[in-house]
């Protein structure tokens, strides 16, 4: 009855339009087309499925009759099964091993060959900073002088040293690429080993499988889209579910057996420690039904209260080790990076955000439900929605084991955390709930077997299901092809550019390069210079006038306030966030626009400079070529040149806004400061 309700919820979440039902403020515009697709593709895979059912029909028919096969007789079958058996261990590492190695090639060339090598949105960027400083034995690095020359998105720089806002354990998990030179090699390090611990567990959540089920479930855990394109990223979700799945796969070696070692109640506690380093969210999830059940089997005493105390040794070690990099770039050891740039509207509940609407329970359940849309988008590429096959599963299954019982509590509890978070965390499909792929995968391998047992395995019911699931595979292979991965590809094309090559081709050598970005960043960037807080910074730019943002920061500046005597003066500006809209004047679709307000010059030029092209200052900070780069603010040119004398000095444009437009290396000559 459970997994019925479960299974109703998350049709629910995934198929109905509940973010545009609900008025929480967000939506899902795409709602219609999406469903229109996915009724298309229904109707191919149940058109294919029925043909099957007609082709299997006729072969029935035409098979009566007929001899039969000869069937083993009952000394054959155990001698068969005998030498089965002797070989099945030593083919099932073998085929383990294989599928580690292959889905690391997998993930590399993703790596390579979709991503570039490189961390490609602000994200990624910051936690390759943080890494290249933990992996040079600092974590962090004293403030520039005139910091808005270096300030970028997620990096904190409100006193006199600069760190990123991500929690160390992330970083820290990069910085072992760093000690390489490739950061990269990270994401498709840890998915390969994701794989092996997927592998391990697969006999404790299925038993009595067949080899042949865990094969194709091993397969499909290794290959699904949602995993791999994570797995070749730089992203922090990958490592992890690395800890979330060493913490698993130590719990059930804990909780199995009687007589177990109570020692593995201490890598319980290291891998969610660690995971606490990294996702604190995600790792509470799992930590809670874990230390549930290990203090209910504790009340025995004996090695089962040893294994519970050590499980908590095995969380304190890593915690410790945060709260303590805390303590050293924040200040406290329970402020974390984000809070300190963002304020406490950064954290979870049901409050205002940093940016946004006000973040409620009704959005949060918008967020939910297209969290599992997009799951159902994501997860293979399939044709029909894949929550349809997780769903299937929960309803066809007879039982709960108990690993099942406890990885549906642990991802409730990601799902709930996640409720009560007001961030739309999107980007390679619904990120935050990426805890939850080795529950999806395991559910997903279930449904055909289950499915099977229902309708009968030699029926013709079960002939088309089956051929509707090989079309769902064609289709989503094709799809990938055609689609998702030139899409991957060929998007953020700014933060693609190889800085070292193109540098070394325009003799660009030990010098200060200026990179002009838009002109929004500017006016961001000039916002932050004056102390308007970085929260209150993002809710100006987001819901005023660009023209009248520039026009009052220029009034700022002459005047020489700050703080919040600034704020006060630009709070005003926001009287007509209603009325805002996307700019149809500039190439930056960022840009507010307040229909009918005519620009003066001075912000009809800031509009042509972004039209001739611009670029962004976060990725050059990790050029290894010996430039310094920095933010071009014009007219002070001279001021930065002054704090690095004896270098040339460069500014680097576009040949114009198109997302392809080649760079232009411009040396500057003027006389710099004394």
């Amino acid at each position: 009855m459970a997994t019925r309700l479960i299974a109703l919820v998350i049709l629910a979440l995934s198929l109905l339009p509940v973010a545009n039902l609900l008025p929480g403020g967000e939506s899902d515009p795409d709602y219609g087309a999406r469903m229109l697709d996915w009724g298309y593709g229904i109707a191919i895979c149940v058109g294919i499925g029925t043909l099957a059912m007609y082709v299997a029909r006729a072969r029935r028919r035409g098979s009566d009759g007929r001899a039969g096969a000869p069937r083993l007789t009952a000394a054959s079958a155990a001698s068969f099964a005998a030498a089965m058996h002797r070989t099945a261990s030593s083919r099932d590492r073998v085929f383990t091993a294989a599928a580690v190695v292959g889905a690391f090639v997998l993930y590399v060339i993703i790596a390579l060959y979709v991503f570039s090598g490189r961390p490609l949105s602000i994200d990624e960027i910051v936690q390759v900073l943080q890494a290249r400083w933990y992996a040079a034995g600092q974590l962090s690095i004293p403030v520039a002088h005139a910091r808005e020359f270096f300030s970028i998105l997620h990096v904190v720089d409100l006193g006199e040293k600069v760190f990123g806002q991500f929690p160390a354990g992330g970083p820290a998990m990069l910085a072992l690429g760093s000690l390489l030179g490739a950061e990269w090699l990270v994401g498709p390090a840890v998915g390969a080993a994701c794989v092996a611990l997927f592998g391990s567990l697969l006999p404790v959540f299925e038993p009595e499988a067949s080899r042949r089920w865990r094969r194709g479930a091993l397969g499909l855990f290794a290959v699904a889209p949602f995993g791999a394109f994570m797995f070749g990223s730089h992203m922090n979700h990958a490592a992890t579910l690395l800890w979330l799945l060493i913490a698993v796969f130590a719990l059930s070696r804990a909780t199995f057996r009687d007589d177990a070692s109570p020692w593995w109640g201490l890598l319980v506690g290291i891998g969610l420690g660690i995971a606490a380093t990294i996702r604190p969210m995600d790792a509470v999830a799992f930590a809670f039904p874990a230390g549930a059940w290990l203090g209910w089997r504790a009340r025995a005493g004996g090695r089962r209260l040893v294994c519970l105390l050590l499980s908590g040794v095995g969380i304190a070690v890593p915690l410790a080790v945060l709260l303590y990099v805390n303590s050293q770039t924040t200040g406290a050891p329970l402020l974390f990076g984000y809070d300190l740039l963002w304020g406490s509207g950064h954290s979870l509940g049901f409050h205002q955000p940093p940016w946004g609407p006000p973040h409620t329970p009704s959005r949060g359940l918008e967020l939910v439900s297209l969290y599992f849309t997009r799951l159902s988008a994501y997860l293979f590429e399939s044709p029909f929605p894949a929550m349809l096959l997780v769903a299937g599963a929960l309803w066809l299954t007879p039982r709960l084991r108990v690993m099942d019982r406890y990885l549906l509590i642990a991802s409730f509890f990601v799902v709930v955390g996640y409720w009560a978070y007001w961030h739309d965390g999107f980007f390679l499909g619904p990120r935050f709930l990426f805890p939850l792929l080795p529950a999806l995968i395991l559910w997903t391998a279930r449904f055909p077997s289950l499915l099977a047992a229902r309708l009968g395995s030699r029926s013709l019911g079960w002939a088309g299901a089956r051929a509707a699931l090989v079309t769902a595979v064609v289709f989503a292979l094709i799809n990938l092809a055609a689609v998702r991965i030139p899409t991957y590809r060929n998007g953020l094309t700014s933060m693609r550019f190889d800085i070292e090559r193109e540098s070394a081709r325009a003799g660009v050598r030990d010098a200060l390069v200026l990179v002009k970005e838009r002109w929004g960043s500017r006016l961001i960037i000039r916002m932050w210079a004056l102390g308007v807080p970085r929260a209150e910074t993002e809710k100006l730019y987001r819901h005023s006038d660009a023209c009248k943002l520039e026009l009052a920061l220029t009034e700022l500046e002459r005047r020489g306030e700050r703080g919040e005597a600034a704020l006060v003066r630009l709070r005003p500006l926001l009287a007509d966030s209603a009325l805002v809209v996307r700019s149809t004047k500039s190439p930056d679709f960022t840009d507010g626009m307040l229909p009918g307000y005519e620009y003066p010059p001075a912000c009809e030029t800031q509009i042509a400079l972004d039209w001739r092209g611009f670029s962004h200052l976060a990725p050059f900070l990790l050029a290894k070529d010996g430039n310094v780069y920095a933010r071009w603010l014009p007219g002070r040119e001279a001021e930065i040149a002054g704090m690095y004398p004896g270098r040339e000095v460069f500014l680097l444009s576009r040949t114009g806004s198109e997302a392809d437009a080649g760079h232009v290396w411009e040396r500057l000559r003027f006389a710099a400061p004394e």
